[in-house]
This record gives structure tokens, C-alpha cells and sequence, in this order.
């Protein structure tokens, strides 16, 4: 299957594009985006990856869902469009860059500046129904999402994964710890950010372990 996302994220996953679960996947986006409102824009489903060529990933953080109300969501893990409220989990990981590194809070939860410092802001499901969380889960965006964790993990050397809450951490504890670094802590939610996100400092170790390797740091 032609699969319309940047050409180096192509090449990797060709494979996963021509399996059928992946056929029955798009048949199924496609359905739902003709006959409800959905998100992100049909148009950045992929941003992730059109944003962060495989070659250039230096950090994963991994999401779970879209947001999925109007206007919030365009294929970044934790960000918003210029101009929409910050949501509360992104508003705690900003006060964690805040006190890990001493730098002020944006104003703004648009985090393609992220991105285009090869930060893969990436997202387990790609898409949902309006006002339903999970509604796209278990359709197959799953296993696509796994394979680009795996990906990762075989063909690259000293990415960084942040790993915030339990799903998270289930979905990379086949990472090799030897080539990689793993950050886990709880999710940044105001439901379980006292349970260890706060005050984890996974900024400043993402910033020291690329440094370490001779890679650039993060502008966070």
C-alpha cells in the first residue's frame, strides 16, 4: 500500500503497509472519517513522523490517544494548535522542564518545536471519534505504533524513550537498555503526577545522556 508519509518513516515501514491488518486499518480510518467528525485533520495523521525523519529521532515520547475535542489535536503526543488552552497533563510536564532545567513556561502547547529537534512525539492510536477517547483503539494503529518502537530499538543507537504511565511502559519494555535510554515514571496527569512525575527530571538526563553520545541536546 502507498502509503502518502515522509520518505525515511516509508522505507522502514513499508513492511507493516503491505500487511493486512493494515489494509483493514485504513479501510476502517477512512469509514470513520467519511461518516464522523474525527482527529487530527486527516492531513496530520502521520505529522508525527513527517515531522521527525527516522534518521533524525533523538527522543520518543509516547502518548496514548489523541485529544479528541474540536481543534486540540494535530498528530503530535501531548500537544495542541497554537492558540487552544494547554491541557492539564502538558501543563505539569512544563512545570517539570520549568524546575529540571530552570527555563520559563511557554505560553504556548503547540510542541512542533519539539519535533523538529527530533523528538518523536508519538501517539499509540493515530486517530478518534470526536468527544470519545479510545473510540480508534484496537484497530490496529497498535501494532503499527509497536513496530515503529521496534524499529527504533534495532536500527538506531542512544534514543532516548520517555516513558510516562504504566501503558507506556508496556508498550517499550522490549527496548534494549544496553543501546538506549529508558525514562519511566508515572503519567503527568493531575490524576498521577505526584506519583513520581514530578520532580523526575527526565529533561535534564535526556539532555545529558545525548550529550554523553555526542549528540545535540534538546531545546526544551
Amino acid at each position: 500500500m502507498n502509503v502518502r508519509i515522509e520518505d525515511s518513516w516509508r522505507r522502514v515501514l513499508q513492511p507493516e503497509f503491505d500487511k493486512p491488518y493494515f489494509e483493514l486499518l485504513t479501510d476502517y480510518v477512512r469509514q470513520e472519517y467519511r461518516t464522523c467528525r474525527c482527529y487530527p485533520p486527516a492531513g496530520l495523521i502521520f505529522n508525527a513522523f513527517d515531522s521527525c525523519p527516522f534518521d533524525r529521532v533523538r527522543v520518543v515520547i509516547l502518548g496514548q490517544d489523541p485529544y479528541h475535542e474540536e481543534g486540540q489535536a494535530h498528530g503530535l503526543c501531548f500537544s495542541v494548535n497554537d492558540g487552544v488552552e494547554v491541557p492539564p497533563s502538558l501543563k505539569n510536564i512544563y512545570r517539570e522542564i520549568q524546575r529540571d532545567l530552570g527555563t520559563p513556561v511557554p505560553e504556548s502547547g503547540n510542541l512542533q518545536r519539539w519535533a523538529d529537534q527530533g523528538v518523536l512525539l508519538l501517539n499509540a492510536t493515530l486517530t478518534v471519534r470526536a468527544h470519545q477517547a479510545g473510540s480508534h483503539q484496537g484497530k490496529g494503529w497498535e501494532e503499527l505504533t509497536d513496530a515503529v518502537i521496534a524499529a527504533l530499538n534495532r536500527e538506531r543507537e542512544h534514543v532516548v524513550f520517555m516513558l510516562w504511565g504504566s501503558y507506556a511502559q508496556r508498550k517499550g519494555q522490549f527496548i534494549d537498555r544496553r543501546r538506549h535510554l529508558v525514562l519511566q515514571t508515572s503519567h503527568p496527569s493531575p490524576l498521577s503526577v505526584y506519583r513520581g512525575f514530578e520532580g523526575c527530571g527526565h529533561f535534564s538526563k535526556a539532555n545529558n545522556y545525548l550529550i554523553q553520545h555526542g549528540l545535540q541536546p534538546i531545546n526544551w
